[in-house]
């Protein structure tokens, strides 16, 4: 059986190391107050980068496209992200394909644009529908290798 004095010291111990990381604020150790639920919400988590299902070297190639064309999309490393998507969303807009805001972020408009442009190069995506699905992911994939690639 544990001693009080032990008890007493382990409780001040726990209650202490729970102060410190505020669940029990304003606790002490003969009464804890009761836990405050914590208000939930769902946050959607974005990728840091979005290949649309490109490989690296598929993805440099891009880079290295949007980068020729003008458009700074940072580092050529093959993770498209928000640098880079702000560079094809600069370009896409330059072209008229109305990728909206230049946020980095690829939505709806982004995909549109996308598919716009991929579909006057040549490409079938299945139409203009602001979702990357399968038909869209490959036109990205076939134009990423065109002319051998860009970089």
């Amino acid at each position: 059986m544990i001693s009080s004095r032990l008890t007493k010291a382990l409780l001040g111990t726990v209650t202490a190391a729970a102060l410190s990381i505020g669940t029990l604020a304003g606790a002490t150790a003969a009464t804890a107050a009761p836990a405050q639920q914590a208000p939930t919400r769902t946050v959607a988590l974005q990728a840091a980068f979005n290949n649309l299902g490109l490989t690296t070297s598929e993805a440099k190639s891009v880079q290295c496209y949007v980068r020729d064309a003008g458009f700074s999309p940072g580092t050529i490393d093959g993770q498209l992200g928000t640098n880079s998507w702000k560079a094809w969303q600069r370009f896409l807009n330059a072209l008229g394909y109305n990728a909206g805001t230049v946020d980095g972020v690829v939505g709806p408009n982004t995909i549109r644009a996308l598919q716009r442009f991929l579909i006057y190069v040549g490409y079938d995506t299945g139409g203009v529908d602001g979702v990357a699905g399968t038909k869209t992911r490959e036109a990205w994939k076939a134009f990423s290798h065109l002319g051998g690639g860009w970089c």
